[in-house]
């Protein structure tokens, strides 16, 4: 009997030894496994063959059925989960959890299979001219049956049943003409394609697919590192509408001829159809998408085809990065610095990070693209470590966005505090809508109001479970208060739950009323709203955003989702509604991305034969964020935020883990908080790192949970995160209290 190491998807539990029982045959490292845990079963995967030890301890229990003869997940994913689950500091059930596809853990995981009916000679012979002849000796072909002849003559490799009884044929007919040796049925694999319901973006014909003198640098560029065929990374900063796309495209294109793969990651599902068809129209059928908006079917079976080595190339969010693709040879990481990529539950890894470390274990080259870098890759690439490439101009020589503030100080002043959008902003939707041009308007928050408060006692309408106002939402049945953070949702009371006074006020706005003042200003106009109350239902988004490419809709209201990736020719203004909406929030990225959010919306316009202009609403017209954005010098920002970001010793200059402890009671968190944090102390002397807290966290109450957090900022990312797991293994018990988020994206 041999000894093997398994995990299971059960959080922050380590690997598992089991037993194979006699007669088994040893499962190879990356197979599927059924095993006992506690009173239950579960399906882990096998990660290591242990040392035969010793296999009479009663502790060590037996496996209950093997799936797989062969790996499941390849050598290449399975040692990608072992550096997730070290680094990220997660179970490594967890980690394997992100690379299995849905289904793999049932036995059977496999595609699913439909019946192909095909004539045989005879059955020709009878269909071309002999079919109303009846057979001699036997019964005579039945009107259907007929049917069934003509059409499978017409189609050699046959038609499924479900085609046959869409022509009126069903199975009784087709039963009797197999069984009388004019047809003969076969099962075939069956692959949900979603290319098949998605909305691509369709591509202009371009045989020769022609790159500007710039493009065409920056792929010669790109393409003598890939054919090293050693670990290189490249940040390719290109402003927007400058062509990355097609780089990425014809790099691709080459590595992929060379019979190696590529793996290209967009932050968000709305950005799938846009580089689908860039593909499609590259690859053919070799491409496979991979994100959480597909059914599990179609994922499943789209995983699968990656598995089987039928695709050149994948196109999926963050959770592609682990996508079994065999000899890997580019990773393009698009729109690299979208917050998007960082995964907000366990493991909480980053797809890009995780994008360069794949990239480095199997000596492939990675291309992280955007029109504005994140700091942590800029630095890298200041420091040398990686490879600039930059396009400083759009195609076809198109300006970039003219950019207008409009101080909203001034515009309340004169107009009133009710001001959603402003007058220039409204007459410059008016002089588009009269070309027949398409607007897009951004702001990035969701719902009606903010908030409702009372006149007489000043009480707002809060979450029982989270310490935040409820956001107002229109509804069918009326208006309701909703939490964006754990989805309580109530009806907006006529009178003061607190004084009982009708006095309920609505304060501030979302994107609904947004929507509202632009249908109320311009009621000819075709508006439409993208955020994720209108996006909920499966392939909402990507019909809203075919409308809007087709030119069905001449505005479209959205928060982030419409800033970044897409390319809309039409689209000649866009305005921002309170472009400062992220500056007030207690984070040190919020320059950063308030930056990057106006740099990419402006971008937007422009990008056909007309020139484009960006409007921007704000309350803080002076600040360095928001005026750099508006001259779209990313240069100058980076040497900006950099030096702050030295000053305080923040990344990407300094490393960071936040640590966030829950508790039923405030004393409790806080109690479990500052134990650990009083063992983290001894520890730090020559560990060279900081200990910041333990204090309320921002959100100090979320789902029902008192929360108390506190960081570890440094220059030795190892040594923090050894400490912090010494300390919490010396504590096992209190580990399902504790949240760490290595790399942070956000401290709130």
């Amino acid at each position: 009997m041999s000894l093997v190491s398994v995990a299971v998807p059960v959080p922050f539990l380590d690997l598992l030894t089991y037993r194979v029982p006699n007669g088994v045959p040893v499962p190879p490292v990356g197979a599927r496994v059924r095993v006992p845990l506690g009173s239950r079963t579960v399906t882990g995967c096998v990660l290591r063959h242990d040392p035969p030890g010793n296999q009479a301890d009663p502790k060590i229990r037996d496996i209950v059925q093997v799936f797989d003869t062969e790996p499941f997940l390849p050598a290449t994913v399975v040692d990608l989960c072992r550096w997730v689950a070290e680094y990220y500091m997660a179970g490594i059930g967890d980690a394997i959890g992100v690379a299995l596809p849905p289904g793999a853990r049932q036995r059977r995981s496999s595609f699913k299979m439909r019946r192909v009916i095909s004539a045989t000679a005879h059955g020709l012979e009878l269909s071309s001219g002999e079919a109303n002849r009846d057979l001699p000796g036997e019964r005579p072909l039945g009107p259907r049956q007929r049917v069934a002849l003509a059409a499978l003559a017409e189609v050699p490799a046959g038609l499924t049943t479900a085609a046959l009884r869409d022509r009126g044929v069903g199975v009784d007919a087709v039963t009797r003409l197999v069984a009388r040796g004019l047809a003969v049925a076969r099962l075939e694999t069956d692959g949900r394609d979603p290319f098949d319901r998605a909305a691509l973006v369709t591509v202009a014909e371009d045989p020769e697919r022609r790159l500007t003198v710039e493009q065409q640098s920056a792929l010669e560029r790109l393409s003598a590192l890939a054919a090293t065929r050693e670990f290189r990374v490249a940040v390719v900063h290109g402003v927007t509408g400058s062509g990355k796309t097609e780089v990425y495209v014809q790099l691709a294109y080459q590595v992929c001829q060379e019979g190696r793969g590529a793996l290209v990651l967009v932050p968000e599902i709305a950005l799938t159809p846009a580089a689908a068809g860039q593909f499609r129209a590259a690859f053919g059928d070799r491409v496979a998408i991979q994100h959480s908006g597909l059914s599990d079917g179609e994922r499943h079976d789209q995983w699968q085809r990656i598995r089987s080595g039928a695709v050149d190339a994948v196109v999926g969010t963050r959770s592609a990065v682990f996508a079994p693709l065999a000899r890997l040879g580019v990773v393009i990481v698009d729109e690299e610095h979208d917050g998007s990529y960082k995964q907000d539950e366990s493991p909480r890894y980053h797809g890009r990070d995780v994008a360069v470390m794949r990239a480095s274990q199997e000596g492939a080259l990675v291309v992280l693209g955007s029109a504005t870098p994140s700091m942590e890759s800029y630095q890298n690439a200041e420091a040398g470590k990686y490879e600039r490439v930059t396009l400083k101009h759009r195609v076809f020589e198109r300006p970039l966005a003219t950019v207008r503030l409009v101080n909203m100080r001034e515009e309340f002043a004169e107009v009133g505090p009710d001001v959603v959008i402003s007058r220039d902003l409204t007459t410059a939707i008016g002089e588009r809508l009269d070309r027949r041009e398409q607007v897009l308007v951004l702001l990035n928050r969701r719902g009606y109001a903010t908030s409702v408060f009372c006149r007489q006692c000043g009480d707002a309408l809060e979450c029982p479970n989270c310490s935040v106002s409820l956001t107002v939402h229109t509804a069918r049945q009326g208006w309701r208060g909703r939490c964006h953070y754990c989805n309580y949702s109530v009806s907006v009371p006529m009178q003061c739950p607190h004084c009982a006074a009708p006095y309920l006020e609505q304060s501030g706005f979302g994107t609904e009323k947004v929507e509202q003042s632009v249908r109320e200003r311009f009621p000819s106009a075709r508006v439409g709203r993208i955020d994720r109350d209108t996006t909920r239902r499966q392939g909402a988004l990507t019909a809203l955003l075919a409308r809007f490419a087709s030119g069905g809709l001449d505005v479209l209201v959205g928060t982030q989702m419409i800033a970044k990736g897409h390319d809309f020719p039409r689209v000649t203004l866009v305005g921002v509604i309170s472009a400062d909406v992220g500056l007030g929030l207690a984070d040190f990225r919020s320059a950063e991305r308030t930056f990057q959010l106006l740099t990419q919306v402006a971008g937007r316009a422009g990008r056909g034969e007309q020139a484009g202009e960006a409007i921007v609403q704000t309350l803080f017209p002076e600040h360095y964020s928001i005026q750099l954005a508006c001259r779209q010098d990313y240069d100058a920002f980076f040497q900006r935020e950099i030096g702050y970001r030295r000053a305080m010793e923040y990344p990407p200059l300094f490393a960071m883990i936040n640590v966030v402890v829950r508790g039923r009671t405030f004393p409790d968190a806080m109690g479990t908080a500052q134990t650990l944090v009083s063992r983290l102390e001894t520890k730090r002397v020559g560990g060279g790192f900081k200990i910041l807290g333990p204090a309320p966290a921002p959100l100090v109450r979320l789902r029902g949970e008192h929360r108390i957090q506190f960081f570890l900022k440094g220059t030795r990312r190892a040594t923090m995160r050894e400490a912090l797991r010494t300390v919490m293994d010396s504590m096992p018990e209190t580990r399902r209290q504790v949240s760490v988020d290595v790399d942070p994206m956000t401290v709130l």
